[in-house]
């Protein structure tokens, strides 16, 4: 199921989510997330602890990911790959946007 207008929640670093609720907002199985963790995809904020919890800022991820998987039919694997790889397309483009903010400014 995915994340309905009458699920809001305030999404942010700070609130943690159970497993249950992240695949519930995510429309992930609780056995596809168990995977994405397995591969490094997705980290629990202790996961060492008795029950996984993960933190507000993956849910749009998350989101992202059960759209990928419905859209392109991806097993596990394929999904880990392509969000590893947009993962890094954003860490690069992170990189290119301070570098930018370095350069000296051009009048118009």
């Amino acid at each position: 199921m995915k994340l309905e207008q009458a699920d809001a929640v305030w999404l942010d670093a700070n609130h943690e989510f159970s497993f249950a609720e992240l695949a519930r907002f995510s429309g992930l199985s609780e056995a596809e997330l168990r995977e994405l963790v397995d591969y490094g995809v997705l980290t629990p904020t202790d996961p060492q602890g008795g029950e996984w919890t993960f933190g507000g800022d993956i849910v749009v991820t998350m989101q992202a990911a059960g759209r990928l998987r419905d859209d392109l039919e991806l097993e596990p694997q394929a999904l880990a790959l392509a969000l590893t790889l947009i993962g890094r397309i954003r860490e690069l483009e992170a990189q290119l946007r301070g570098l930018r903010a370095q350069l000296p400014r051009r009048p118009p």
